[in-house]
């Protein structure tokens, strides 16, 4: 048996047979994560000192993050009498219990030519206790399930709402976009995830999403509405990349003051702004990240770009939060 240590002393025990992840949450301890598959990079951790065994690829890792010695909790099991991380416990999200939901579809849209925006209410005695930021699983037939993120504050009572991107041949996708209908009776697992605001008071918070990735950005703000004056961010920055101008299917609406920059990649003549990637076109508007928390949802493929880019750049260490929509195993 292993004694693991995380870097703000607690400690929890652990064997060859779990995961360090799942090991902390046998221990009533949540590490950092997000799709447990070693994909999303979320659960990434320094080993301080001691050993860990491989038990799933690690394909958010680059090869000299390895060599550096990263590690990711939810694919890395205990080796040996001690091992020590440099990281710490979610402790908050102790007192937001995973459970199962019945809801029903409450209403359903098109928000885009691929993204159907769905809005499920929930039992009045059975509500869904979440932090802005997080997602659900949907359980569908034979045991399919797919995570979606939450767009609404969790102040909107009986109701979360959806945002759903169509998936070519995808199981869900056939129901979402061509049998859903309102009044039908849906079960989700929740809430889950590790991306909510943390303490951001007096920072400059910036917000990265593409696609989808914007529906926690869309949560966060109306979640930053309530905090008072003094617990708020300095500035808000939200930039959203797509490829197309379809692809930008949200007009900016919030009780917070932001400023929002949209991106495309792929624009045609008419687009008047930014172009590129989300991170690309941050570094070019704000070269000082040294009072900065990034939070980026939206592809592997920004969020790791992102993450090694603004680290060289000056983003300070622990001021980059994400959540990586990758596809599902079933």
């Amino acid at each position: 048996m292993t004694i693991v240590f995380l870097s703000n002393e607690k400690k929890f025990s652990a064997d060859g047979s779990l995961t360090l992840l799942q090991a902390a949450q046998d221990a009533k301890l949540v590490l950092e994560h997000s799709c447990r598959t070693g994909r999303c990079g979320s659960c990434k951790a320094r080993v301080l000192e001691g050993e860990v065994n491989p038990c799933g690829e690690d394909t958010s890792l680059s090869s000299e993050e390895r060599a550096q010695g990263w590690i990711l909790t939810c694919v890395s099991s205990a080796r040996g009498d001690v091992v020590r991380l440099d990281v710490e416990d979610v402790g908050i999200l102790a007192d937001f219990p995973v459970k199962i939901t019945p809801t029903r579809i409450d209403f359903i849209e098109r928000l885009a030519p691929d993204v159907m925006g769905v809005k499920l209410r929930l039992p009045p005695s059975n509500g869904l206790r979440y932090l802005a930021g997080q997602y659900v699983d949907v359980l569908g037939k034979g045991g399919v399930r797919r995570s979606y993120s939450i767009s609404n504050h969790a102040d909107v009572a009986g109701k979360i709402d959806l945002e759903i991107r169509k998936v070519e041949g995808g199981v869900l996708s056939q129901y979402w976009f061509a049998e859903a209908k309102v009044g039908d009776l849906l079960r989700i697992e929740g809430p889950k995830g590790t991306f909510f605001l943390r303490d951001v008071t007096g920072l400059d918070l910036v917000f990265l999403a593409t696609g989808t990735g914007i529906a926690p950005v869309k949560a966060m703000l109306a979640e930053l509405s309530t905090r008072p004056a003094g617990d708020k961010p300095k500035s808000v920055t939200v930039y959203w990349g797509g490829r197309n101008a379809a692809d930008l299917y949200w007009t900016p609406f919030s009780t917070v003051e932001f400023r929002f920059v949209p991106v495309l990649s792929r624009g045609d003549e008419n687009w008047q702004g930014a172009r590129g990637y989300v991170q690309d076109v941050l570094l070019v508007q704000r070269p000082d990240l040294k009072n900065t928390v990034v939070y980026a949802c939206g592809s592997p493929e920004m969020i790791g770009s992102a993450s090694a880019t603004l680290r060289v750049r000056g983003l300070p260490e622990r001021r980059f939060f994400s959540d990586a929509f990758v596809s599902s195993a079933i």
